[in-house]
């Protein structure tokens, strides 16, 4: 709901938007004014239920798939032995990544709707990732191809932005620990996009779904940069001051042990096998652009949007995480 929640997809251009949601529509009503009047209705489904999802695909002309998991959600139940509890997986990352998408092309085949965009990611690149989210995202979008081949995929990398869980991270972590650990030294490169920007490039697919279909595009920013000069970066706009430390991925996954039965967890075991990797697209911008047109693998820039750079954005959402707020370094607000 990353993407959805910066800015709809299909808000301001006449479409009548269906959102799935999973609860009380309330909870998504900020959603609303992203659309024209009248033009977002919520509908409840479960991924369980198939007839549920079968009901809001029902009259779609497009279906955009945005359904994706990092952890596995879990919760306790009752055991005959001791000590009498455990935890239990109710939603794995699979069944997310990899079971849910597979329905919903094989309801969109079933259903005849004439097309489908399907977002994962730059990861699932990496089939033989150590990652189990990324491979499961490379299965994911195997089985949505299967069954429907001519389904559109986007690829995005790590995504940046107001809610985003990269950025906001290291300043989460600098509130609650005096130690940031960096993942092997923190040495593996990424390459993050603006989440409007991505939300822009499918705005676009949307406009012209045909001229997308069995194909792929790819969204990155315009640079890339190890994990650990995004923390320095953060920590340069927060003011914060942790101790920035080298610590293996074996290490680190201790901690992440404990972290992951927190209910949005801050770090798992995976996402720490996930940053002792680089998380880039597939090619350089050079060779994107040396493609031939037959299969053709399509960028952000190929559709009009331009990658706005991470230092243009990250202060106005990153700078609440200073002491005392943005002001406190302003004179006549102390």
């Amino acid at each position: 709901m990353f993407i959805l929640s910066t800015q709809s997809p299909t808000g301001s251009n006449g479409t009548l938007t269906y959102i799935g949601t999973r609860g009380d529509e309330f909870a998504y009503r900020h959603l609303r004014p992203h659309h024209e009047l009248g033009r977002a209705k919520f509908s409840y489904y479960s991924s369980r239920d198939k007839q549920s999802m079968a009901d809001i695909i029902a009259d779609a002309d497009i279906v955009i798939n945005l359904i994706g998991k990092y952890y596995d959600t879990k919760a306790l139940e009752n055991t005959d032995s001791f000590p009498f509890l455990n935890y239990k997986v109710s939603t794995s990352v699979w069944e997310a990544n990899v079971e849910v998408p597979k329905m919903i092309a094989e309801l969109c085949t079933e259903m005849q709707v004439d097309n489908l965009i399907h977002v994962s990611s730059a990861a699932a690149g990496n089939v033989d990732s150590a990652s189990e989210w990324a491979r499961s995202k490379a299965e994911g979008e195997k089985e949505v191809l299967k069954a429907y081949p001519w389904a559109t995929i986007v690829r995005p990398t790590q995504m940046f932005g107001h809610e985003d869980k990269l950025l906001n991270l290291f300043a989460k972590m600098a509130e609650r620990f005096p130690v940031i650990p960096l993942v092997d030294g923190g040495h593996a490169l990424t390459q993050p996009v603006y989440v409007d920007d991505v939300a822009r490039t499918i705005n676009r697919i949307v406009d012209d779904p045909e001229m997308f279909e069995g194909r792929r595009v790819d969204c990155f920013g315009p640079q890339d940069y190890s994990y650990a000069e995004l923390a320095k970066f953060v920590y340069d706009i927060t003011e914060q001051e942790p101790t920035l430390s080298d610590v293996p991925a074996e290490v680190v996954k201790y901690g992440a042990n404990v972290l992951q039965y927190e209910g949005n967890p801050m770090l798992t075991p995976d996402m720490v096998d996930l940053w002792t990797e680089d998380y880039l697209p597939e090619m350089t911008a050079e060779k994107y652009e040396a493609q031939k047109q037959l299969g053709k693998v399509f960028t952000m820039k190929d559709l009009g949007v331009e990658a706005t750079p991470i230092e243009k954005m990250a202060f106005k959402y990153l700078y609440r995480f200073r002491k005392g707020g943005h002001f406190i370094l302003a004179e006549g607000y102390h």
